[in-house]
């Protein structure tokens, strides 16, 4: 679900860490802590492993030791911000298989773009090339949720006037949405450039209102596994 799932895509170079979202079910829960076992991983950081915790959001982070992963990290999550529950996401995904036949489960470009708008600004040239990538991929279809996808989605200012002038009709739907779009059609580069910029600082600050909670229950994690009052 994070950057091995770019990597996958064409989206990213590497990626130093592993990122799963999980199904949130017993069974599942078992069935990760026998992988975990195998894979010798220890956690390495607050919070401890608990569904509840997961269920509010919260990443579980751990570190392997067995040969041929050593020093691997692996980050567990069972929610995303502003993102859909498990099934949905697991209906809409992408599958990927090597030339051996492993299979691997990735989010879709769609679902990738959404749980990459984050704080960290090195995640905003990703979901400019994850749109690019799906739009090169899937403009032949025309199908009009990858054009919705694109219009509301994509971050290049060359793209967008582009795709305005291809979709007028897509476009002006979508206005109320997305008003930078008028700078789209009309052209205007600078002031479009402008306008993706301040929507990329209200996102981050969503971003940052959305862990801010989850942020203050960390400090309260860290003080008791110390042993502070």
């Amino acid at each position: 679900m994070g950057g091995q799932a770019c990597v996958f895509y064409g989206a990213a170079q590497v990626s130093k860490d592993v990122d799963f979202l999980i199904f949130a079910d017993e069974g599942n829960f078992e069935s990760l802590h026998t992988a975990l076992r195998k894979l010798d991983a220890c956690r390495i950081a607050v919070p401890r492993f608990d569904p509840a915790l997961l269920a509010k959001g919260h990443a579980v982070h751990f570190r392997c030791q067995a040969p041929g992963v050593e020093r691997l990290r692996i980050n567990i999550m069972t929610k995303l911000r502003h993102l859909p529950p498990f099934d949905t996401l697991w209906e809409r995904r992408t599958v990927i298989a090597d030339e051996h036949g492993n299979t691997f489960d990735l989010l879709s470009i769609p679902d990738l773009v959404q749980a990459k708008k984050t704080q960290r600004a090195k995640d905003w040239p990703v979901i400019e090339l994850l749109v690019a990538i799906h739009h090169r991929e899937n403009h032949r279809e025309d199908r009009a949720e990858g054009i919705d996808f694109w219009l509301t989605e994509a971050r290049s200012a060359e793209l967008l006037t582009e795709l305005t002038r291809i979709y007028p009709d897509e476009t002006a739907g979508l206005l109320a949405r997305r008003p930078l779009l008028a700078l789209a059609r009309a052209n205007d580069l600078p002031a479009l450039r402008s306008a993706l910029d301040a929507e990329v600082r209200a996102e981050q600050e969503k971003d940052r209102q959305y862990w801010e909670p989850l942020k203050r229950e960390m400090a309260v994690f860290r003080r008791q596994e110390r042993g502070e009052a």
